[in-house]
């Protein structure tokens, strides 16, 4: 598994990350939303430089210019509900993207453990395609795997790009153990080393979703 931290090289990038994890700015949900977004814009630039491409000749009004462009158009699943955001960020750069969306939680017990629960899947073929999973946070990896091993009955992909805001040390080592073999790549905007009793990450953000959308009654 390649992993790519957008995050530890300075970069624009950064104002976004510092902007999300600040618990005064963070306040103002709307801005989380559009930093979200406009993380997702970068992430699409720099998965952009591993796809396919090939020479198509552009006729201008002066004449014919060879530019490389892309032969294929990846598929975006967002995990619900904090994942839209990345995926609308995302899908404004792949113009020709198709979508998948699914809904994963984490399930609790009288103990305190968790499992994670699926409720909703919506998928195209995903048979040979470029597949890019995207989910602010990369806590535990629990969900993302579920999420991935549901979404390939709908086809094999040919690449998964994982993208997450935040990840945890524990969370991309739980991918890479249970995703040994699979054709995967990961994007991150940083990564924490902690978790804490509940599996959140350490520093973090928060819940990316509650500061998204507001705070969500627990069962």
């Amino acid at each position: 598994m390649k992993i790519y931290n957008i995050g530890e090289n300075n970069s624009l990038f950064n104002v976004f990350v510092s902007e999300i994890r600040s618990k005064t700015i963070q306040k103002d949900s709307m801005r989380f939303r559009h930093n979200l977004q406009r993380m997702g814009e970068i992430f699409a630039y720099e998965i952009s430089k591993n796809l396919t491409y090939e020479i198509t000749q552009v006729e201008t009004p002066l004449g014919v210019k060879p530019i490389g462009l892309p032969v294929e158009s990846p598929t975006i699943c967002s995990v619900l509900r904090a994942g839209i955001l990345l995926h609308e960020g995302l899908l404004s750069y792949y113009d020709k993207a198709e979508s998948a969306f699914i809904s994963a939680y984490r399930k609790h017990d009288a103990a305190g453990r968790f499992h994670i629960e699926l409720g909703y899947v919506s998928c195209p073929n995903l048979e040979n395609k470029v597949l890019i999973l995207c989910d602010p946070m990369l806590a535990t990896g629990a969900s993302l795997e579920v999420c991935y091993r549901s979404l390939i009955k709908y086809g094999k992909p040919k690449h998964t790009h994982f993208v997450s805001a935040i990840a945890s040390v524990q969370g991309i080592e739980y991918l890479q153990k249970k995703l040994k073999g699979e054709n995967f790549t990961l994007w991150v905007g940083g990564i924490d080393d902690e978790l804490s009793i509940e599996s959140y990450i350490v520093p973090g953000l928060g819940d990316a979703g509650d500061l998204a959308y507001g705070n969500k009654l627990q069962e």
